[in-house]
Parts: structure tokens; C-alpha cells; sequence
């Protein structure tokens, strides 16, 4: 993703949107028309979800010329999602660190496409904000070679602030959700039926635990 000459100076309303609006964190009417229209935009339940996260870590590893992403189950049935990209773009506006806001606005590339992408599923993708609004908790980490940062959401609304983590080792980023299955088709997705699904490349392999 392209960067800012001098970010601490330019300020985030005059940052490019790419795949997503900078001048905003939040987009309430979005999450609420998505939690409004599950059906449309979770068609394929929880499994759409993962694949939705997914879709990104596959963007980093086409970006970087390969990648590798880990999904694990825990048993109270949050998924968790990490790849080993650069972490989600975050800069500097004014001394503030500022994350670009994928959880909580539309990724405008995918959202209102007449023509959409599809999935693994079959189903059209849409965009991160559509697991974090239909997920009671999501938790974004991203880890980049200048710092680390974690946010907490609730159906896609931020409920802690940015706070910077301890550096580690390795870049990549974190999507940790529990999706809400209130709002979702049921299912019994188990991990050998995203398995099956999810096919390595050379660029870009998938770990299912």
C-alpha cells in the first residue's frame, strides 16, 4: 500500500483511499445496514466470514510475492486469523498513531461492486466490515517493523482505543473474532470443511488447526 511523504505533517484528510476512506474510523450506518442484511452479506454463515479475513492475507501474499496464513477454532467459537504480511498500513497524523480503518468503514474496491469478486464460496466479497459487524468481539492486531498496535470492536464498533503492543519478531496481522450467530445461519463448520475448501498456491499457503 502506497505511503505518505511526511504523514505526521500531511494530516489524514489528505491521504488516498485506496481500499479504504482515512478521514474517517467509523462507519455506524455501514455496520448497521450489514447487520440489517446478514443473509446478503454472510451468506455462507461463519465459514463466509473466514473467508472475508482471509481474502487479505491472500492480497498481502500477491502483493509480496508469497505468504502463509494460520486459522485456529477455540472451543468457545472465536476464529482466529494471522498471516505473516506487513501488518495493516498504520502512520502518523500529528504524532497520533492512526490505523487505516479496514474493520469499521467499507473496503470501497469490493463493497458496492456491480460485478463482484467472488470467494471460495461462491459468495461475493464484500470486505473485513462485514465479520466485524456481524461478530459480538473482534480483536484487529497488526505488527509492522515500525510498531504494533491492537484495537478492540463490538459488531464493529471500536470499544477500546488504539494501544501500541510490544514489537515483535515477525510482521503480519491479526484478525481474532467470535462471530454473533444470532445474525448468522446456522452451522456446524468444523476445520477439515474449511480444509477442503481452501486451496495452497505457491504463494500462499493455509495452516487450519
Amino acid at each position: 500500500m502506497t505511503s505518505v511523504p511526511d504523514p505526521s505533517v500531511s494530516g489524514r484528510s489528505t491521504w488516498s483511499t485506496t481500499t479504504h476512506d482515512w478521514s474517517m474510523d467509523v462507519d455506524r450506518d455501514h455496520l448497521s445496514h450489514i447487520r440489517s442484511r446478514s443473509g446478503e452479506y454472510a451468506p455462507g454463515g461463519v465459514l463466509h466470514l473466514i473467508l472475508e479475513v482471509l481474502a487479505y492475507a491472500v492480497d498481502e501474499a500477491e502483493d509480496q510475492g508469497g505468504g502463509h496464513a494460520t486459522i485456529t477454532f477455540d472451543s468457545d467459537g472465536t476464529i482466529d486469523v494471522t498471516d505473516l504480511g506487513r501488518g495493516t498500513d498504520t502512520r502518523l497524523d500529528r504524532g497520533l498513531a492512526i490505523r487505516k480503518p479496514v474493520v469499521s468503514t467499507a473496503d470501497v474496491r469490493f463493497f458496492d461492486r456491480l460485478e463482484p469478486v467472488l470467494l471460495a464460496d461462491g459468495h461475493a466479497r464484500r470486505g473485513m466490515s462485514t465479520v466485524a459487524a456481524l461478530s459480538e468481539v473482534l480483536e484487529h492486531t497488526n505488527r509492522r517493523s515500525e510498531g504494533s498496535w491492537t484495537r478492540r470492536y463490538q459488531h464493529g464498533l471500536p470499544v477500546t482505543e488504539l494501544v501500541s503492543t510490544a514489537p515483535t519478531d515477525r510482521t503480519g496481522t491479526t484478525i481474532r473474532f467470535r462471530p454473533d450467530t444470532s445474525l448468522l445461519a446456522a452451522d456446524q463448520l468444523r476445520p477439515h470443511d474449511l480444509r477442503a475448501l481452501v486451496v495452497d498456491t505457491q504463494s500462499f499457503t493455509v495452516t487450519v488447526l
